[in-house]
Protein backbone atom coordinates (compact mmCIF):
# COMPACT_ATOMS: atom_id res chain seq x y z
CA UNK A 1 0.00 0.00 0.00
CA UNK A 2 1.27 3.45 -0.90
CA UNK A 3 0.93 6.19 1.70
CA UNK A 4 -1.42 9.01 0.85
CA UNK A 5 0.42 11.94 -0.74
CA UNK A 6 1.03 14.96 1.43
CA UNK A 7 -0.63 18.09 -0.02
CA UNK A 8 1.98 20.54 -1.23
CA UNK A 9 2.07 24.01 -2.68
CA UNK A 10 3.26 24.90 -6.18
CA UNK A 11 6.82 25.25 -4.88
CA UNK A 12 6.75 21.81 -3.16
CA UNK A 13 6.28 23.28 0.30
CA UNK A 14 3.91 21.21 2.47
CA UNK A 15 0.53 22.70 3.26
CA UNK A 16 0.17 23.13 7.03
CA UNK A 17 -2.65 21.03 8.45
CA UNK A 18 -5.17 23.02 10.47
CA UNK A 19 -6.21 21.33 13.68
CA UNK A 20 -9.98 21.21 13.99
CA UNK A 21 -11.35 22.50 17.24
CA UNK A 22 -14.58 21.20 18.71
CA UNK A 23 -16.98 23.74 20.12
CA UNK A 24 -17.83 23.49 23.80
CA UNK A 25 -20.11 25.29 26.23
CA UNK A 26 -18.60 27.84 28.57
CA UNK A 27 -18.90 26.60 32.19
CA UNK A 28 -20.08 30.09 33.23
CA UNK A 29 -22.77 30.27 30.54
CA UNK A 30 -26.30 30.78 31.92
CA UNK A 31 -27.65 28.30 29.35
CA UNK A 32 -26.16 25.10 27.96
CA UNK A 33 -28.58 24.80 25.06
CA UNK A 34 -26.99 24.57 21.63
CA UNK A 35 -29.74 26.59 19.95
CA UNK A 36 -32.67 28.77 20.95
CA UNK A 37 -35.31 26.68 19.12
CA UNK A 38 -35.66 23.23 20.66
CA UNK A 39 -37.42 20.74 18.39
CA UNK A 40 -40.12 18.63 19.99
CA UNK A 41 -43.49 17.04 19.27
CA UNK A 42 -46.79 17.96 20.81
CA UNK A 43 -47.95 15.33 23.29
CA UNK A 44 -51.58 15.91 22.35
CA UNK A 45 -51.45 15.86 18.52
CA UNK A 46 -47.94 14.62 17.61
CA UNK A 47 -47.11 17.54 15.29
CA UNK A 48 -43.63 19.14 15.43
CA UNK A 49 -43.18 22.26 17.57
CA UNK A 50 -40.31 24.52 18.59
CA UNK A 51 -39.71 25.66 22.15
CA UNK A 52 -38.62 29.27 22.64
CA UNK A 53 -37.73 31.13 25.79
CA UNK A 54 -39.62 34.25 26.79
CA UNK A 55 -38.37 37.29 28.63
CA UNK A 56 -40.06 36.50 31.95
CA UNK A 57 -42.59 33.70 31.53
CA UNK A 58 -42.19 30.00 30.84
CA UNK A 59 -41.05 28.77 27.39
CA UNK A 60 -43.69 28.77 24.68
CA UNK A 61 -44.32 26.32 21.84
CA UNK A 62 -44.32 27.93 18.40
CA UNK A 63 -45.33 26.54 15.03
CA UNK A 64 -42.07 25.58 13.26
CA UNK A 65 -42.86 27.57 10.10
CA UNK A 66 -43.34 31.27 9.51
CA UNK A 67 -46.69 32.46 8.20
CA UNK A 68 -47.67 35.57 6.22
CA UNK A 69 -48.59 38.28 8.68
CA UNK A 70 -51.62 39.23 6.57
CA UNK A 71 -53.14 35.77 7.14
CA UNK A 72 -52.72 35.83 10.93
CA UNK A 73 -54.83 38.04 13.23
CA UNK A 74 -52.97 40.70 15.16
CA UNK A 75 -53.66 39.09 18.54
CA UNK A 76 -52.06 35.80 17.42
CA UNK A 77 -48.82 37.15 15.92
CA UNK A 78 -45.47 36.34 17.50
CA UNK A 79 -41.91 37.10 16.49
CA UNK A 80 -38.48 35.94 17.62
CA UNK A 81 -35.89 38.54 18.56
CA UNK A 82 -32.42 37.63 19.86
CA UNK A 83 -33.61 34.10 20.56
CA UNK A 84 -36.61 35.22 22.65
CA UNK A 85 -40.26 34.84 21.62
CA UNK A 86 -42.32 38.02 21.85
CA UNK A 87 -46.16 38.07 21.69
CA UNK A 88 -46.46 40.68 18.94
CA UNK A 89 -45.54 41.31 15.35
CA UNK A 90 -42.27 42.98 14.37
CA UNK A 91 -43.68 44.93 11.42
CA UNK A 92 -42.40 42.52 8.78
CA UNK A 93 -44.47 40.56 6.27
CA UNK A 94 -43.93 37.31 8.20
CA UNK A 95 -44.71 36.23 11.76
CA UNK A 96 -44.75 33.20 14.03
CA UNK A 97 -47.70 31.48 15.66
CA UNK A 98 -48.19 29.55 18.89
CA UNK A 99 -48.97 25.88 18.48
CA UNK A 100 -51.83 26.13 20.97
CA UNK A 101 -53.75 28.33 18.51
CA UNK A 102 -53.84 25.60 15.84
CA UNK A 103 -53.45 22.38 17.85
CA UNK A 104 -56.10 19.98 16.49
CA UNK A 105 -56.30 18.07 19.79
CA UNK A 106 -57.67 21.08 21.64
CA UNK A 107 -61.27 22.20 21.53
CA UNK A 108 -61.39 25.35 19.43
CA UNK A 109 -64.80 26.53 20.65
CA UNK A 110 -65.39 30.26 20.53
CA UNK A 111 -61.66 30.96 20.33
CA UNK A 112 -61.40 29.45 16.84
CA UNK A 113 -59.88 31.79 14.27
CA UNK A 114 -61.32 31.41 10.75
CA UNK A 115 -58.04 32.51 9.14
CA UNK A 116 -56.20 29.60 10.79
CA UNK A 117 -58.81 26.91 10.12
CA UNK A 118 -56.95 25.62 7.06
CA UNK A 119 -53.70 25.14 8.98
CA UNK A 120 -55.61 23.47 11.79
CA UNK A 121 -57.16 20.97 9.35
CA UNK A 122 -53.73 20.23 7.86
CA UNK A 123 -52.32 19.43 11.29
CA UNK A 124 -55.36 17.27 12.06
CA UNK A 125 -54.74 15.22 8.90
CA UNK A 126 -51.10 14.79 9.90
CA UNK A 127 -52.16 13.63 13.36
CA UNK A 128 -54.48 11.04 11.82
CA UNK A 129 -51.68 9.88 9.52
CA UNK A 130 -49.28 9.44 12.46
CA UNK A 131 -51.92 7.56 14.45
CA UNK A 132 -52.66 5.21 11.55
CA UNK A 133 -48.95 4.50 11.12
CA UNK A 134 -48.63 3.62 14.81
CA UNK A 135 -45.98 6.28 15.50
CA UNK A 136 -48.21 8.40 17.72
CA UNK A 137 -50.71 7.61 20.47
CA UNK A 138 -53.22 10.31 21.28
CA UNK A 139 -52.94 11.58 24.84
CA UNK A 140 -55.69 12.78 27.12
CA UNK A 141 -56.76 16.36 26.28
CA UNK A 142 -55.49 19.08 28.58
CA UNK A 143 -58.97 20.46 29.31
CA UNK A 144 -60.81 19.65 32.55
CA UNK A 145 -63.54 17.80 30.65
CA UNK A 146 -61.09 15.33 29.13
CA UNK A 147 -58.93 14.82 32.21
CA UNK A 148 -59.18 11.32 33.60
CA UNK A 149 -58.80 10.57 37.30
CA UNK A 150 -55.11 10.08 38.02
CA UNK A 151 -53.64 7.32 40.09
CA UNK A 152 -52.91 8.88 43.50
CA UNK A 153 -49.94 6.53 43.86
CA UNK A 154 -48.20 8.09 40.84
CA UNK A 155 -48.95 11.77 40.16
CA UNK A 156 -48.63 12.67 36.49
CA UNK A 157 -47.21 16.11 37.37
CA UNK A 158 -45.84 16.07 40.92
CA UNK A 159 -44.75 19.10 42.91
CA UNK A 160 -41.04 19.06 43.79
CA UNK A 161 -39.23 21.34 46.23
CA UNK A 162 -35.65 22.12 45.18
CA UNK A 163 -33.49 24.68 46.99
CA UNK A 164 -36.59 25.78 48.96
CA UNK A 165 -38.44 26.61 45.73
CA UNK A 166 -41.43 24.58 44.58
CA UNK A 167 -41.66 23.43 40.98
CA UNK A 168 -44.24 21.50 39.00
CA UNK A 169 -42.70 18.66 37.02
CA UNK A 170 -43.86 18.04 33.46
CA UNK A 171 -43.89 14.25 33.90
CA UNK A 172 -43.83 11.63 36.70
CA UNK A 173 -40.69 11.44 38.81
CA UNK A 174 -39.58 8.09 37.41
CA UNK A 175 -39.74 9.49 33.85
CA UNK A 176 -37.64 12.63 34.38
CA UNK A 177 -34.63 12.18 32.11
CA UNK A 178 -31.22 13.81 31.88
CA UNK A 179 -31.15 16.63 29.32
CA UNK A 180 -27.41 16.52 28.54
CA UNK A 181 -25.90 15.52 25.21
CA UNK A 182 -23.81 12.36 25.00
CA UNK A 183 -20.72 11.76 22.89
CA UNK A 184 -22.93 10.25 20.19
CA UNK A 185 -24.77 13.59 19.97
CA UNK A 186 -28.05 12.21 21.30
CA UNK A 187 -29.84 12.78 24.59
CA UNK A 188 -28.73 10.93 27.69
CA UNK A 189 -31.18 8.18 28.66
CA UNK A 190 -30.32 8.23 32.37
CA UNK A 191 -33.24 8.74 34.78
CA UNK A 192 -32.93 11.12 37.70
CA UNK A 193 -34.32 8.60 40.21
CA UNK A 194 -31.97 5.85 38.99
CA UNK A 195 -28.79 7.54 40.20
CA UNK A 196 -28.55 5.41 43.35
CA UNK A 197 -27.77 8.49 45.46
CA UNK A 198 -29.79 10.08 48.25
CA UNK A 199 -33.45 10.50 47.43
CA UNK A 200 -36.06 12.98 48.55
CA UNK A 201 -39.01 12.48 50.88
CA UNK A 202 -42.71 12.89 50.22
CA UNK A 203 -44.28 15.34 52.67
CA UNK A 204 -47.66 16.92 53.27
CA UNK A 205 -47.10 20.68 53.45
CA UNK A 206 -49.46 23.67 53.43
CA UNK A 207 -50.36 24.89 49.96
CA UNK A 208 -49.08 28.40 50.57
CA UNK A 209 -49.07 31.02 47.85
CA UNK A 210 -46.22 33.24 46.73
CA UNK A 211 -45.69 36.72 45.30
CA UNK A 212 -48.34 38.41 47.43
CA UNK A 213 -51.20 36.07 46.48
CA UNK A 214 -53.83 34.89 48.91
CA UNK A 215 -53.06 31.54 50.52
CA UNK A 216 -55.43 28.62 50.11
CA UNK A 217 -57.27 28.16 53.43
CA UNK A 218 -56.72 24.91 55.36
CA UNK A 219 -55.32 22.96 52.42
CA UNK A 220 -52.29 20.69 52.27
CA UNK A 221 -50.50 19.17 49.31
CA UNK A 222 -48.03 16.36 48.66
CA UNK A 223 -44.55 17.62 47.77
CA UNK A 224 -41.44 15.63 46.91
CA UNK A 225 -39.00 17.45 49.18
CA UNK A 226 -35.30 17.51 48.28
CA UNK A 227 -34.31 20.13 50.88
CA UNK A 228 -32.51 17.57 53.05
CA UNK A 229 -30.06 16.68 50.27
CA UNK A 230 -26.69 18.42 49.85
CA UNK A 231 -26.54 21.59 47.80
CA UNK A 232 -24.72 19.89 44.92
CA UNK A 233 -27.34 17.14 44.71
CA UNK A 234 -30.20 19.66 44.67
CA UNK A 235 -28.42 21.67 41.99
CA UNK A 236 -28.09 18.49 39.93
CA UNK A 237 -31.85 18.00 40.14
CA UNK A 238 -32.47 21.64 39.24
CA UNK A 239 -30.29 21.41 36.12
CA UNK A 240 -31.77 17.93 35.44
CA UNK A 241 -28.49 16.10 34.90
CA UNK A 242 -27.23 12.66 35.78
CA UNK A 243 -24.15 12.36 38.05
CA UNK A 244 -21.83 11.84 35.07
CA UNK A 245 -22.97 14.93 33.16
CA UNK A 246 -23.27 17.00 36.33
CA UNK A 247 -19.49 16.60 36.67
CA UNK A 248 -19.04 17.76 33.05
CA UNK A 249 -20.09 21.42 32.93
CA UNK A 250 -19.00 21.78 29.29
CA UNK A 251 -21.56 19.22 28.06
CA UNK A 252 -24.42 20.82 26.16
CA UNK A 253 -28.15 20.36 26.75
CA UNK A 254 -30.49 18.99 24.11
CA UNK A 255 -33.80 19.83 25.79
CA UNK A 256 -35.35 22.21 28.27
CA UNK A 257 -35.75 21.16 31.87
CA UNK A 258 -39.12 19.85 33.03
CA UNK A 259 -39.50 22.33 35.91
CA UNK A 260 -42.21 24.98 36.01
CA UNK A 261 -42.54 27.39 38.96
CA UNK A 262 -45.43 26.11 41.04
CA UNK A 263 -48.40 28.38 41.69
CA UNK A 264 -51.11 26.87 43.95
CA UNK A 265 -53.82 29.00 42.34
CA UNK A 266 -52.88 28.34 38.71
CA UNK A 267 -51.96 24.67 39.23
CA UNK A 268 -54.88 23.81 41.49
CA UNK A 269 -55.72 20.74 39.36
CA UNK A 270 -52.33 19.18 40.20
CA UNK A 271 -52.55 19.56 43.98
CA UNK A 272 -52.62 16.11 45.61
CA UNK A 273 -53.96 15.95 49.17
CA UNK A 274 -52.53 12.54 50.04
CA UNK A 275 -49.08 11.04 49.97
CA UNK A 276 -48.28 8.80 47.00
CA UNK A 277 -47.96 5.21 48.19
CA UNK A 278 -48.01 1.92 46.34
CA UNK A 279 -49.65 0.01 49.18
CA UNK A 280 -52.79 1.09 50.99
CA UNK A 281 -52.94 0.86 54.72
CA UNK A 282 -55.46 -1.74 55.92
CA UNK A 283 -58.62 -0.40 57.44
CA UNK A 284 -58.96 -1.04 61.20
CA UNK A 285 -62.04 -3.16 60.56
CA UNK A 286 -60.83 -4.93 57.44
CA UNK A 287 -60.45 -8.66 57.09
CA UNK A 288 -56.71 -8.38 56.55
CA UNK A 289 -56.14 -7.09 60.05
CA UNK A 290 -58.33 -9.82 61.52
CA UNK A 291 -56.37 -12.48 59.69
CA UNK A 292 -53.12 -11.14 61.16
CA UNK A 293 -54.52 -11.39 64.60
Amino acid sequence: MHPSPVPCRWDSRPVPAHVRRSLCVDPDSPSRLLRCAQHDRCRECGNPVEWYQRARDRPVRLHPQELPAAAVPTDHRWHVSSGLACPSGDGSAWCRLTHASVCPARDAGAAAVPELARLRRTLAVNTRRLADAGSFTAAVPAGPAGRQPEDPCRPARPAVQILYVRYLAARPLDEIQCVAQTRRRDRCTFRMLASGGPAGVWRLVPATATQGQLALPAEVMAVYDLSSLPYGEQLRWRTQRCPQHAATPTAADLALTDWEPFDPLVHQAYVHRRLPTHSRRPHPGSGTQKAVR
